[in-house]
């Protein structure tokens, strides 16, 4: 039998969920402000909360009707099939807004009701207790105009709640609406990515979430997980074609950075390492106390050119990298054509260059060096060979204008690397 769902979403994105619901494979598709209705099957509400990245919730609607009287309200809400979704011992709770409306009392609404569905259970399964032991259900009452509308929420937490974050910065950017704007850019997973002001990564992470085809609710669970209708089975089959629909093979290129202590602080109690380059010797100069103050309270790995690497500690590049070492817990200097200097606590190294016949454009090899630094890190390789990594990377793409390679150059790089690692 075939539902009718309601996708809310921020008024203006209206348009993006719908594209959303027709990529999806979804019917009867109308849109009205805040909302898109569609209609699907027990499946689809599966797959609209594990898959929709602009909606805030999914429901089921159950009705619509005109009522300006409590007795218009509590008849017809009583004639709706509440035992289709609501097992006897389900337990419900009833939300409301009025807006414009005959009946603007929420709180009188939301009991009329309460009081309708409890008759029609009652009726229905023949009792006049219930224990409540069952899984939850909330319904809407939402009264616009004199218009009824009654749903039951199958999301739970708005779907903005994406599951991969514990904690954020106070007002932050919803994931919802973070998708839709970078839906709405000219953004492409082929294209680069930069939020200079990213605070806790909302941006960069959807944007990769994007590019690789991860479901957003892949790592949330839903209300409508414990409903008897729609059963474990389909949620189950749902993550494991979500989890076969990732595409690992992308390798976007997407930058955040941000100088928010708040955000350096969360991502530290998070267990997170903080990395920073310093990007510029003239902005080092001019803000010593601030670098300092980063260093020695919050960052775990410093990259520095010798320029840079001068204007903070007075000194060399061998020397600066011992004083720059001695307030983190690794610290890289990288001494362009020479190569570079890698320390950890007594650790030390120098890693070469790798040999380049021209240089065409030096756009990006800071990033890129320590985009493969930090590559390798994370896999666990020894320093030697992260800074290797880097240095194809950055030795790469100095031999092309701008930042974007081609495939070719990426195919022997990968060749190049693989051969470090073997060694």
């Amino acid at each position: 039998m075939s539902i009718n769902l309601i996708a809310t979403t921020t008024f203006g994105l209206e348009a993006v969920v719908k594209r959303e619901c027709q990529a999806l494979g979804f019917e009867n598709i109308k849109t009205s402000d805040g909302k898109v209705e569609f209609t699907g099957t027990e499946a689809d509400i599966v797959k609209a909360n594990m898959w929709l990245r602009c909606a805030g919730r999914v429901w089921v609607k159950m009705g619509t009707f005109k009522a300006v009287t409590f007795t218009e309200l509590f008849d017809q809400t009583k004639a709706l099939p509440w035992a289709d979704w609501i097992p006897e011992d389900g337990k419900f709770t009833v939300v409301g807004k009025s807006v414009k409306s005959t009946l603007f009392s929420v709180s009188d609404c939301q009991a009329i009701v309460k009081k309708a569905v409890v008759e029609k259970l009652k009726q229905t399964y023949h009792t006049d207790w219930f224990d409540e032991t069952g899984a939850s259900y909330t319904i809407q009452v939402g009264i616009l105009k004199d218009v009824v509308t009654l749903a039951i929420d199958t999301s739970g937490s708005g779907l903005h709640m994406r599951g991969y974050r514990a904690n954020a910065l106070d007002a932050p950017l919803k994931e919802t609406l973070a998708s839709a704007m970078i839906q709405l850019s000219y953004w492409r997973k082929n294209r680069i990515l930069l939020d200079p002001f990213c605070g806790s990564g909302t941006i960069p992470i959807e944007a990769a979430m994007i590019a690789r085809n991860i479901a957003p609710g892949i790592h949330r669970k839903f209300a409508s997980e414990e409903w008897e209708r729609i059963g474990k089975d389909l949620w189950k089959k749902a993550r494991v074609e979500a989890y076969q629909a990732i595409d690992y093979d992308v390798m976007p290129e997407i930058y955040g950075s941000d100088i928010d202590p708040d955000a350096i602080e969360l991502a530290k109690e998070a267990g997170l390492q903080i990395c920073l380059d310093m990007a510029s010797y003239n902005i080092v100069a001019n803000d010593m106390e601030f670098f300092s103050l980063l260093i020695n309270k919050y960052v775990d790995i410093v990259f520095a050119n010798e320029e840079e690497a001068k204007a903070f500690t007075g000194k060399e590049p061998k020397e600066a990298l011992g004083v720059i070492a001695k307030k983190c817990s690794i610290a890289i200097v990288k001494v362009g054509a020479e190569g570079s200097y890698i320390r950890k606590g007594t650790e030390e190294i120098k890693v070469s260059a790798i040999p380049v016949e021209k240089v065409v454009d030096t756009t990006g090899a800071g990033d890129y060096f320590a985009s493969g630094f930090l590559y390798g890190l994370t896999c666990g390789y020894s320093l030697e060979k992260c800074a290797k990594i880097g240095s194809i990377l950055s030795g790469n793409v100095i031999q092309v204008i701008g930042t974007s390679m081609p495939q070719e150059r990426w195919d022997e790089i990968k060749l190049n690397i693989n051969r470090i690692l073997a060694e």
